[in-house]
């Protein structure tokens, strides 16, 4: 055989500069050149900004939750301390309802702080008057809306302060939580809404502590005619917050301030008849103007404003939950302030008549899912045991099996 050889030439054009690749010192070259301390700085910059808006978001509900609950209690407060120089329960409530024409002036100033709005309050006005349909608002489309809702939100607020005559403030407060009910029972009737086994017994239990409630006292006199007046505001707020879903559910935050001036603008147009009415029979006497407590007067309409702006802006921008938790806080908010202040001494079936109402008021939060979300929560609990013994029982395996080989015997396993 023939040997062959061939000479192999070294490269001397050959460019060493193109194989080198620079690694950190102690990194083993197999980083990708996405790592850069730009990517790392962005990633952080992101982190913190989701963590920021996560506890900006959970500030604004606390503070929410917290204005919701003290300007309930101040207004509920401040309406008994009006009462004992002006019981006049009507004219409160249609002075009070008269605020709310400020509702769409307050969006609209707000708006252009946050958003440098452009629009006129004019042009802004028409443009939410699209609520009422295509052609904007008509005068008969004015009071063909407006009217039951004025009326409604009249009623509530009549029934409430009527009620606040006859009993104690946290009482009040309390049995007005079975609204929640009652707008789950109207709901389920009148839009159709998921049947849910839980809230049934939640309203079982809201009319339980209305009864309760009643019989405190025994069911005659002032006590009695108090839960009764109670309840009917709570009633005729269930359905005004149902016809309010049903016809304004999708309305924006422009169009439910729109709606709520044009119930204040209603408010004094049509209703002012009846104070008047009430005055010349002499049902609420009023006495001289300047006699009238005008700072109570003032002060109790101005917390109800501002309770009422908190729940419509609340209920749009935010969870509805906030708004239904700020309200039941109120209940040991009046509390507080009927032991301290005014040395009310609750009895025990009225605070148990109270634990049941706030009870069935909790339930009423739960969400429609809550049963699907339990059962998953509770099996991926009983997968993450059966893992963990699982590694239990191999961990106590090896050892027995370690322990075995080194003292020298040998465990045959048996058929």
């Amino acid at each position: 055989m023939k040997k062959h050889s061939a000479r192999v030439a070294p490269l001397s054009s050959y460019s060493t500069q193109v194989l080198t690749c620079p690694i950190s010192e102690g990194g083993d070259g197999s980083e990708s050149q996405a790592d850069t301390p730009g990517s790392e700085t962005s990633e952080e910059s992101r982190s913190y900004q989701a963590c920021t808006n996560t506890a900006l978001k959970v500030l604004g509900g606390l503070l929410l939750v917290l204005g919701v609950s003290s300007s309930w209690v101040g207004t509920t407060q401040v309406v008994k301390l009006t009462f004992q120089s002006f019981s006049c329960p009507f004219f409160i409530s249609w002075f009070s309802s008269n605020w709310n024409i400020l509702f769409f002036p307050i969006y609209y100033s707000g708006l252009v702080v946050t958003t440098r709005e452009k629009q006129t309050p004019i042009q802004k006005f028409r443009e939410c008057s699209k609520l009422f349909g295509e052609d904007g608002m008509t005068l008969k489309l004015f009071v063909k809306r407006t009217a039951p809702f004025s009326i409604l939100w009249t009623l509530t607020n009549y029934l409430y302060l009527m009620a606040l005559k006859k009993l104690t403030a946290t009482d009040v407060s309390a049995l007005y939580c079975c609204h929640k009910a009652f707008v789950f029972l109207l709901s389920w009737i009148v839009l159709k809404d998921r049947f849910m086994g839980v809230r049934i017994v939640a309203a079982i239990m809201a009319i339980t502590g209305i009864v309760m409630m009643a019989y405190a006292d025994g069911f005659h006199g002032d006590s009695f005619v108090g839960v009764a007046l109670a309840v009917g505001s709570a009633s005729t707020s269930a359905l005004y917050k149902v016809l309010f879903k049903m016809f304004l559910g999708s309305a924006s935050l422009g169009e439910v301030a729109h709606f709520l001036s044009t119930m204040g603008f209603f408010n004094l147009i049509f209703i002012s008849c009846v104070p008047l009415i009430l005055y010349f029979t002499k049902v609420e006497h009023w006495g001289s103007l300047s006699s009238l407590p005008w700072g109570y007067l003032c002060g109790m309409a101005g917390l109800w404003l501002v309770f009422n702006i908190l729940v419509h802006v609340g209920v749009v921008l935010t969870y509805p939950i906030l708004i239904s938790i700020g309200t039941l806080l109120s209940v040991p908010g009046n509390a507080a302030v009927d032991v301290l202040k005014h040395e009310v001494i609750f009895s025990v079936v009225r605070l148990a008549a109270t634990c049941i109402i706030c009870l069935g008021f909790l339930l009423l939060l739960l969400p429609e899912e809550w049963d699907s979300v339990t059962l998953r929560f509770l099996a991926n609990i009983a997968d993450k045991k059966s893992e963990e013994h699982g590694e239990e029982l191999t961990e106590s395996s090896v050892h027995t099996r370690s322990r075995s080989r080194a003292n020298g015997t040998v465990s045959i396993p048996l058929a």
